[in-house]
């Protein structure tokens, strides 16, 4: 009979601690204005708790966590709950869907709840509760446009305002809807601080909070459409109750407003006096042209700069492309931009800078440059052309045809008119159609007996590669002569790119020495490289300068360097390796 007890017992306290776990709403149908509350109800100290979506509604406070436990003629409760406030956003029939939270590794969740949302009801209120004035008549959400009739590309700016009653106080607002400005390049102007100032609209006196600035530059023309802006805001309206201290009291309230959506019909920039070269600068511009210099050796470089300063739309439009003699070579610019962009648009500079090297001693003229734009002040194209420039080379060697080396686009290589037929056989090699047998041919015995031919060349080669192989010492002065002559060369490739260059310049002259005086990196030191390299019959200077410009490489990563000195440096390496070549025994 006692063991039956027990049992009893046990399935009594089991039943007891069993895990509940449930969702609690304040009201099951409710208007549109009205607030919900729901409780998130567990029995039992849960972890991991995660609140449903809660589509259609929007959270207003929460979540908010209470914790309750109490002794009550020996036994103990427990209680844990989330609880949230909710504004309905939408009406018809809502459901808010499950949460889960998970208690001694398992996962309890709460069944979905529906909820019948009506139209705004009227409260039941204290007539000294209801506010003096109303939110719906009160605040206006405005879009300024300073101008709905541009060209293409001409700036115009949008200024989001919020006009409101002095007596109503803002206390948050969230975008609802926000604009993309499709077919517009577009630029937020940041606003520091939201400082409240005072304005007119509509012949009355409201209080002004600008919340946006935005720069447009349209980018086709016809009528374009600009999105509203929609704002969710929350307010507090006056009512005809007062504090203990004669101070107003006021009750909060929500207000939707939307700045509408505008309509911008923008113009296209007229074909008459267009230039060929245009290619889309809409503003009032300085074009320049200037070279770092004019006159220099060959190998040695120049900078050239083709900049364009001013007001307009400047990150919308290319620079021209200057045309250099095949004697020049030019290496792809590196694009520069100094622009800043305010309510009147954008004003600054940009520029494409080339690096020129000449090959050939000689005189090389570069064209001059056009730059053509269209002037909103006078509603004309206008174009801006540069000076030639001529480039004096007065050092090097001599193009052989100096013609070819100094007109832009002429092919150094050309064919006479004796060569144009030169592709034409004039005798011809017939070949018989009857074909021979394969089996019993000089081609079958060659290839029968190939395999006997090249069995001795195999094992000839395979002691060769053998020996090779185990030169450990010979095999590590190969790999270092490799690298010096790979890094060499990477570091020609990076003569445009400081930092690149004097890593790739620095590896190129160790690895030469690894090569040379057959050492280990944890061997080069200042003192040691020097007293090997006059061991082995260098010259003082050489090994000076050797020192000097691998000590220099490390400096000029984080120093500023021209480009002319970043190619003495280079040319002063392949001198440096070409002589310690000739001098070290």
């Amino acid at each position: 009979m006692k063991r039956y007890l027990i049992l009893v017992l046990i399935s009594f306290q089991s039943l007891l601690a069993q895990v509940q776990f449930e969702a609690k709403v304040s009201k099951t149908t409710l208007g549109l204005n009205e607030r919900l509350r729901i409780d998130f109800v567990m029995n039992m100290d849960g972890d991991n708790f995660n609140q449903p979506s809660f589509e259609g509604f929007r959270i207003i406070a929460g979540p908010s966590q209470q914790v309750s436990q109490s002794w009550i003629n020996g036994r103990s409760s427990f209680e844990k709950v989330y609880s949230y406030y909710l504004l309905p956003v939408q009406k018809g029939n809502i459901i808010i869907k499950q949460a889960t939270i998970e208690y001694n590794g398992q996962i309890y969740k709460t069944s979905p709840i529906k909820i019948h949302v009506t139209n705004a009801v009227q409260e039941a209120r204290n007539p000294d509760d209801a506010p003096q004035i109303s939110a719906d008549d009160n605040i206006y959400l405005v879009a300024d446009i300073s101008k709905t009739s541009p060209y293409i590309n001409e700036p115009i700016t949008v200024v989001y305002k919020l006009y409101f009653n002095p007596n109503i106080g803002i206390t948050n607002s969230r975008e609802l809807n926000k604009p993309k400005y499709n077919d517009f390049w577009s630029q937020n102007i940041p606003i520091k601080q939201f400082v409240p100032e005072e304005g007119m609209f509509r012949g009355k006196r409201y209080g002004v909070f600008v919340l946006k600035k935005i720069v447009l530059y349209p980018q086709k023309s016809g009528k374009l459409v600009i999105e509203p802006l929609s704002l969710d805001i929350d307010v507090q309206l006056p009512t005809n109750r007062a504090d203990m201290f004669g101070r107003v009291i006021f009750t909060n309230d929500n207000k939707r407003v939307s700045a509408g959506a505008k309509t911008i019909n923008v113009k296209a920039l007229p074909e008459a006096g267009k230039p060929a070269d245009f290619s889309g600068a809409v503003g009032k511009f300085d074009f320049r042209v200037t070279p770092s210099k004019t006159n220099l050796k060959s190998g040695e470089s120049l900078d050239l700069v083709v900049s364009v300063s001013g007001s307009g739309n400047m990150k919308l439009f290319n620079l021209p492309k200057p045309v250099v003699p095949n004697s020049l070579e030019m290496y792809d610019p590196v694009h520069d931009e100094k622009v800043n962009t305010s309510l009147s648009g954008m004003s600054g500079k940009i520029s494409d800078k080339y690096t020129i090297i000449p090959q050939f001693k000689g005189n090389y003229p570069i064209k001059p440059l056009q730059f053509s734009y269209f002037d909103l002040g006078t509603g004309k194209y206008k174009t801006i052309t540069s000076q030639e420039i001529v480039v004096n080379v007065l050092e090097g060697p001599t193009a052989d045809n100096q013609v070819a080396a100094t007109t832009p686009g002429v092919q150094k290589n050309t064919i006479s008119k004796n060569e144009q037929f030169k592709f034409i056989k004039r005798e011809t090699n017939l070949v018989s159609s009857k074909k021979d047998d394969f089996l019993g041919s000089n081609l079958f015995y060659g290839l029968l007996l190939l395999p006997f031919l090249i069995l001795p060349l195999i094992v000839v080669f395979k002691k060769k590669k053998d020996a090779i192989d185990g030169d450990v010492f010979g095999n590590r002065i190969k790999m270092n002569n490799r690298l010096a002559k790979k890094y060499l060369s990477e570091a020609k490739k990076q003569i445009n790119n400081k930092e690149p260059f004097y890593v790739a310049l620095e590896k190129a002259m160790h690895n030469f020495l690894k090569a040379k005086l057959h050492i280990e990196t944890s061997e080069m030191s200042k003192s040691n490289i020097q007293e090997l390299l006059l061991s082995r019959k260098a010259s003082p200077e050489t090994v000076t300068d050797f020192i000097n410009l691998t000590e220099n490489c490390e400096l000029a990563r984080y120093a500023l360097t021209s480009s002319s000195t970043i190619q003495k440096d280079f040319e002063k390496a392949v001198e440096i390796i070409s002589d310690l070549e000739k001098q070290i025994a």
